[in-house]
């Protein structure tokens, strides 16, 4: 087996070369697209410490590590979290050749629960036998940084291998299948390439970064002291079709194997129990934001946010001047293809990034 080597962050290189490395993840709402003009705003701007709030795919927490910063990465989903602990977190370690042997050691001893509750609905019957190995597997490396980053590369392995990169369609697992590579690789191909592509991206920037797995107001900023906040929240969606929980709800399930999740057993994708987020609701949100505003009154703030979401720009800008003397909104009209056909009016947004300093 080919030795897996670390690739070193080079400090000659530019953040935009760092940040071009970033795996793409088919995550809703990713800002992946849109980091060179994040870039351009964050620079201007200073700070030593940031935290990612709403970090989603980690793609922003990324970045402002790679701008040198200490970069503290939340998110209330835990495969989230995961990521950025495996990415963000962790500087120094990656998965070696000995640790791959170990991970793709198909005779350890494993349960057979995603094998059980997920027949016939996402992948067939030898991808499903890897994933309840590889989640054994997974449990006895003996790093933390480890197992999040090959939890990491099975994430996105897992995304690739669905159609349409979400878990909210079951059976006829061909249904979709239009003869792409990544739908005809196995999920134990996927992840060896997912495994070298992920190493290849952790660097060391010489800061204690952190991973947290919290409701955004349950987050210490008196004891860490962001001077920074950047806040990408979930938006009030115009229907359920929104729910980060009901699309990633089985990597949700397979980051900690579904302990401690309710399955709601009745769903034909074996959905488990939504989340609840004030953000994502008409009757909640703007006392959300209030709330969010003041709890990181003290650091920058950066509100990340689109005109398709609720409420509306000149809400949210009034909500921070209650915080902030000097509000900033940067536009740039972007086009989102992931989830939305794209002759689908609601596609074409304008990105607002509402910078509030004192």
């Amino acid at each position: 087996m080919q030795d897996l080597q670390l690739f070193p962050f080079d400090s000659d290189h530019s953040v935009e070369y760092q940040t071009s490395r970033y795996p793409l993840m088919r995550y809703m709402g990713s800002k992946n697209k849109l980091v060179p003009w994040i870039h351009e705003a964050l620079k201007s701007l200073e700070f030593e410490s940031a935290l990612d709030a709403f970090s989603g795919s980690g793609v922003v927490s990324y970045l402002m590590k790679a701008m040198d910063k200490k970069v503290y990465s939340n998110d209330f989903l835990n495969f989230s979290s995961v990521i950025s602990k495996g990415v963000i977190e962790n500087n120094t370690e990656v998965i070696d050749s000995n640790d791959l042997r170990r991970l793709l050691d198909m005779n350890a001893k494993s349960d057979d629960f995603i094998q059980k509750t997920f027949k016939d609905i996402f992948y067939d019957s030898a991808d499903l036998l890897f994933l309840d190995a590889i989640s054994a597997n997974i449990s006895h490396l003996d790093s933390k940084y480890k197992k999040a980053l090959a939890y990491t590369s099975l994430f996105r392995s897992c995304l690739k291998k669905q159609p349409r990169g979400v878990f909210t369609i079951s059976g006829n697992l061909d249904r979709y299948n239009d003869g792409r590579r990544d739908l005809r690789l196995s999920l134990k191909e996927h992840f060896v390439e997912q495994v070298k592509i992920y190493n290849e991206v952790v660097f060391d920037n010489h800061k204690e970064n952190a991973s947290f797995n919290l409701n955004v107001f349950d987050f210490s900023n008196k004891m860490y002291k962001p001077d920074l906040v950047y806040m990408d929240p979930p938006y009030v969606p115009a229907s359920d079709d929104n729910c980060y929980v009901k699309r990633y709800h089985f990597l949700e399930g397979l980051s900690k194997y579904w302990k401690g999740e309710e399955i709601m057993k009745n769903t034909k994708v074996k959905k488990i129990k939504k989340k609840y987020t004030a953000f994502s609701y008409r009757k909640t949100a703007i006392q959300a934001f209030e709330e969010m505003f003041d709890k990181f009154s003290d650091s920058t703030l950066v509100l990340s946010y689109s005109s398709n979401a609720y409420p509306d720009l000149e809400t949210l800008i009034s909500i921070m001047r209650n915080h902030k003397s000097d509000v900033e909104v940067k536009v740039k009209p972007h086009k989102y293809h992931f989830g939305n056909h794209s002759s689908v009016s609601r596609s074409n947004v304008n990105e607002y990034l509402v910078i509030g300093q004192s």
